[in-house]
């Protein structure tokens, strides 16, 4: 911790003691945390856009509270005085009687100034009922450049366009790139034994691959149901907890394979319209994301069957189990899929006549295309995965990432690459 930290918070302290202010904590300790660079660029490209709140999403300890510490000590090295960051964790034990948008409001009053450019920072903002008419007044009334984070895309709803319609960014957080992963653990004797680390245990900052099995177990069994709970639950006011929970079991077990709405319902034995509502809600939290189909002949998205994947391995195998052998394909599958997004890229599942393309990948006029597998180095395997890129006949790259380390040449422009190479960085395709 820096001097200039320590002194701010014993200057915050004695406020808190002659009364003039609520306890509002500065800054925590970041110390043993990997810097989210790709996450702090995009902070910084919006940074003192006072028209536009920049709103981070993503589950529940992915990194958002920490991504918010780093962005403040980012603001500190480029010369911003502490007495302009304003910083308040609304799940804190410590501001829980916080619960409305007048509360707030008082809060809001008492700690920012109006005279200078402030810094605002509000962590887990959701818990605040109206917390829209803060961030309007905020926009309204002050020179404040404005940081949310929250655990629920639901905080993205219609009432937050009705107040700062248009006057938003959306920041989405996912948990560890595998490189950052191997940063923040780098006592691994090898990539390979990271990586089944990484497989295994998810890429949850908080989590240690290096604790007891039964110990991490139960650590993301816990954040799994403070998601339910708090960011389903409680938030939406379902009715049927059971239902939720088995509906979020089988798309984990389920990952990476093609379902729709009346396949789940038949197999759950529950209606339609309460599995759609209960799939929107687990995609709001952030338990599962969603890849829609693409005719790559017809260039057009195809409706009623999709393919869902887990927002954290680590979660998932919590709570169906871990089996490596049976179910690594559809794990490195899932993790391209995050990997995709994490780079930008709009994914989905690509489709040609009978045929299926892993992901097709789309980020500006850009698109790309790509194939997983566990291995190459069979024949049926290999005329598996080209069969489909052969069928297309644009002339977008191509790509199979297998976990092998002896590459072949499928032949026909389509590449073949190492996964931990791809996700690494070293392929030359970042």
């Amino acid at each position: 911790m820096t001097i200039v930290v320590k002194i701010a918070k014993i200057f915050i302290i004695l406020k808190i003691l002659i009364g003039d202010i609520p306890f509002v904590p500065l800054m925590k300790d970041i110390t043993g945390t990997v810097l989210r660079e790709d996450y702090i660029k995009k902070l910084d490209a919006a940074r003192d856009r006072t028209d536009v709140a920049k709103i981070i999403t993503g589950v529940r300890r992915c990194g958002k509270s920490t991504l918010m510490m780093q962005y403040m000590e980012h603001l500190r090295n480029a010369g911003v005085d502490d007495d302009q960051l304003f910083y308040i964790n609304l799940e804190s034990e410590d501001n829980m009687e916080i619960t409305d948008h007048l509360k707030l409001g008082d809060i809001i009053k008492k700690n920012i100034r109006k005279d200078i450019r402030m810094y605002v920072f509000f962590d887990e903002i959701q818990r605040v009922t109206s917390w829209e008419r803060n961030l309007n007044s905020l926009m309204v009334d002050y020179d404040a450049d404005i940081y949310i984070t929250g655990s629920n895309a639901y905080l993205l709803s219609s009432e937050l366009a009705t107040y700062i319609s248009g006057r938003y960014a959306e920041i989405k957080m996912l948990p560890l790139s595998f490189k950052e992963y191997l940063e923040l653990h780098p006592s691994f004797a090898s990539e390979e034994k990271g990586f089944n680390a990484y497989l295994r245990y998810g890429a949850l900052p908080p989590v240690d691959p290096t604790a007891d099995d039964s110990f991490i177990t139960d650590y993301l069994q816990g954040i799994y149901n403070t998601v339910l709970v708090k960011d389903v639950l409680k938030r939406l006011e379902l009715r049927n907890p059971g239902v939720l929970e088995r509906l979020s079991l089988f798309m984990y077990s389920n990952m990476g394979s093609l379902t729709n709405v009346l396949k789940i319902s038949q197999h759950l034995r529950v209606s339609p319209n309460t599995i759609r509502n209960y799939l929107t809600a687990l995609e709001e939290a952030y338990i599962v994301y969603k890849a829609e189909r693409y005719d790559v002949r017809g260039k057009k998205i195809l409706s009623s069957i999709e393919k869902y994947y887990a927002s954290d391995l680590g979660l998932r195998n919590a709570m169906i189990g871990w089996k490596n052998e049976e179910d690594i394909g559809r794990m490195i599958e899932n993790i391209v899929y995050l990997e995709l997004r994490r780079r930008g890229y709009n994914v989905m599942v690509g489709s040609f006549r009978d045929a299926e393309v892993d992901f097709a990948a789309f980020r500006g006029d850009r698109v790309e295309y790509y194939q997983v597998t566990r291995s190459m180095l069979s024949e049926e395997v290999s005329e598996r995965e080209t069969r489909s890129f052969k069928m297309i006949a644009d002339s977008y790259p191509k790509t199979i990432l297998s976990l092998d380390k002896i590459l072949v040449d499928p032949g026909g422009g389509i590449r073949h690459a190492n996964l931990l190479d791809w996700l690494l960085g070293r392929d030359g395709q970042m």
